[in-house]
C-alpha cells in the first residue's frame, strides 16, 4: 500500500475511534469511565477490516495496566513518515516513580530524608565494605536515615522497605531554605573522630591517666573545649581527648527548591497577529532586563536540583506556542528567529506526516533551538475521553514526537487548558513532568507540576502589555 495512503487510512481511523468512543452517557461522571466492549469490539472491527493494526490491553483499563500497543511513525532518512506494525506504547514505572518525587514537596516526603549524591551507592547487611549487599541505588534516590553509628555509615531504609547500611559521605540531607538553619541546629557542637582511635585522659594532660578510648569516626558532643583539650562525658564520668582529633560533624545538605517564580508567556500559533508581534515582545522583555528560555530550562533545573542547589534567575520568562501545525510552523519558527528565541512549542501528533509537518519541519524547529512537546494526539479536549483514549493520546504522541526528535517528552499542553485530576494521574502514568494550562500566575509548587499556570497572550497586546504581564 503506498506510503500516503496508509497514512491516511491511519488518521481515518484515529478519527472514527475518538468519534465514536467519546461520548459519555449522561449519568456518568468524567471519573467513571473506562473502556468499554462495545469500544473494544469497534476497535476489533477496525482490526479485521485492515483499516488499522491498533490493539488496547483490554484489563478494563485500569489506569495501571499502562501499555498500548497500536501501528506508529518512524522516521526515514528521506524526511517522509511512514507506518511501521507492532510498535508498543508503555508506561515506564521507574521514570513515573521518579517523576512522582520530584513533584512532591520536601515537607511532603517526611522526616530525615536523604538523597544519593554520588553516581551510585551500595547498600550493605553491615558496616563493613565486604558485607553483603543488600540493594544498589543510583544518583538521586531517596532514602530514610534510621540511625548514626558513626560518622562514616549511616543505617537507612530505602523505597523498598529494606535496612541496611551506607556510606555517610555519599548522601545528602534533603531540607528547604526556611529549615536549612533548624536542621543545622541539630548538629550544632557535634564532632567526629577524625583518627583511628582516641585517647580518654583523666586530666588534660598527656600524661594523665587514661580512662577510656573512642574508636575512630565517633560522633560526639563535646562539653566544652578549651584549647587542645576538650572535656567529655563517658561512662558517666568526665575526661579529656586531644581537640586537635576531633573534626565538627555536619552532613551534606542538599537545599531543594518548592515553590517557583517562573512566568510562562503562552502564544497561539493560529493567532497570525499575536505571533507576528512575537519579535517585538520579545524585544521589550530583553530591554527590559528578562530572559526568555524554554521550559526545558526549568525541565533541567528541576534535575539538577536533586543533585545540587540550582536555580532560575528570577529575571527568566518561559516561552511556549500551542497549535503549531503545518500550516502555521514556518511563521511561528520565523517569528522566533526573528526574535533571536527559543520557545517550547506543543505539536498535535495527528498533524505529523507527509502532508502536514514533517520530519525535516521538525527537526528544523530543533535546530533553530526550540522544543517540541506534546500536545496530544487529536486535539480533543482530554475531559471527554475514557482512560484508554486519554492514555492512547498521551502515549502515542509522546512516543511519536520522541521517535523523531530522540528527544524526551516531558511536558503535555492540555487541550483547551481541560484538566482534572483523572486526566493529571494518566499525565502522570504516561511519564509527563509538566502539564500546561492557562492559569494566570507566575508562582507554583512542585505539586503544581502538572498544572503549570501560563499567561495567555492575545493579539491585542502591546509590548508594554507583556512587559507588565511578567513582573
Amino acid at each position: 500500500m503506498p506510503r500516503s495512503i496508509s497514512f491516511f487510512l491511519l488518521i481515518v481511523s484515529f478519527g472514527i475511534l475518538f468519534a465514536g468512543c467519546t461520548q459519555p452517557e449522561p449519568e456518568k461522571s468524567m471519573q467513571d469511565f473506562t473502556f468499554s466492549e462495545t469500544d473494544l469490539q469497534r476497535v476489533v472491527q477496525m482490526t479485521n477490516s485492515g483499516a488499522v493494526d491498533l490493539t488496547v490491553s483490554a484489563s478494563g483499563n485500569q489506569t495501571g495496566s499502562g501499555a498500548v500497543a497500536l501501528q506508529t511513525f518512524v522516521p526515514e532518512q528521506s524526511g517522509a513518515t511512514v507506518l511501521t506494525d507492532g510498535a508498543l506504547v508503555t508506561a515506564n514505572p521507574q521514570k513515573q516513580a521518579f517523576y512522582d518525587t520530584l513533584r512532591l514537596a520536601v515537607v511532603d516526603q517526611g522526616e530525615n530524608l536523604y538523597r544519593v549524591n554520588n553516581p551510585f551507592l551500595n547498600v550493605r547487611s553491615g558496616m563493613d565494605v565486604t558485607s553483603s549487599l543488600v540493594e544498589r541505588l543510583n544518583q538521586g534516590e531517596v532514602l530514610t536515615l534510621i540511625d548514626l553509628p558513626n560518622a562514616e555509615w549511616a543505617k537507612v531504609k530505602v523505597a523498598s522497605g529494606k535496612d541496611g547500611y551506607v556510606a555517610f559521605r555519599y548522601i545528602a540531607k534533603l531540607t528547604t531554605e526556611l529549615k536549612l538553619s533548624e536542621e543545622k541546629k541539630q548538629f550544632e557542637g557535634k564532632y567526629f573522630v577524625d583518627f583511628q582511635f582516641l585517647n580518654i585522659r583523666k586530666d588534660p594532660s598527656t600524661q594523665a591517666e587514661k580512662i577510656g578510648e573512642l574508636p575512630g569516626q565517633a560522633i560526639l558532643k563535646p562539653m566544652s573545649i578549651n584549647g587542645e583539650w576538650a572535656r567529655v562525658s563517658f561512662n558517666g564520668k568526665e575526661g579529656y581527648v586531644s581537640s586537635q582529633y576531633l573534626k565538627p560533624f555536619l552532613p551534606v545538605f542538599l537545599v531543594r527548591q518548592d515553590d517557583y517564580s517562573l512566568p510562562i508567556l503562552q502564544y497561539q500559533a493560529d493567532d497570525a497577529a499575536s505571533v507576528a508581534a512575537l519579535a517585538k515582545h520579545v524585544a521589550a522583555l530583553k530591554t527590559a532586563g528578562k530572559r526568555v528560555v524554554t521550559l526545558k530550562t526549568l525541565f533541567d533545573t528541576v534535575l539538577s536540583q536533586e543533585i545540587r542547589d540550582t536555580r532560575i534567575s528570577p529575571d527568566t520568562v518561559g516561552l511556549t506556542v500551542t497549535g503549531v501545525t503545518a500550516k502555521n510552523a514556518k511563521a511561528v519558527g520565523d517569528a522566533l528567529q526573528s526574535a533571536g528565541v527559543g520557545a517550547t512549542l506543543f505539536l498535535r501528533t495527528k498533524d505529523i506526516g507527509l502532508s502536514g509537518i514533517t520530519e525535516k519541519m521538525m527537526l528544523n524547529l530543533l535546530a533553530n533551538g526550540n522544543d517540541l512537546q506534546s500536545a496530544g494526539h487529536t486535539g480533543d479536549d482530554l475531559r471527554s475521553l475514557t482512560d484508554s483514549q486519554v492514555m492512547l493520546e498521551l502515549g502515542q504522541s509522546k512516543k511519536l514526537i520522541e521517535d523523531i526528535t530522540k528527544k524526551e517528552v516531558y511536558a503535555i499542553a492540555y487541550p483547551a487548558s481541560g484538566v482534572n485530576d483523572r486526566i493529571m494521574k494518566q499525565a502522570m502514568v504516561m511519564g509527563y513532568l509538566f502539564g500546561l494550562t492557562q492559569s494566570p500566575d507566575r508562582k507554583f509548587s512542585r505539586t503544581q507540576f502538572l498544572r503549570l499556570p501560563s499567561f495567555f497572550v492575545s493579539s491585542g497586546m502591546t509590548p508594554d502589555d507583556i512587559v507588565k504581564l511578567v513582573k
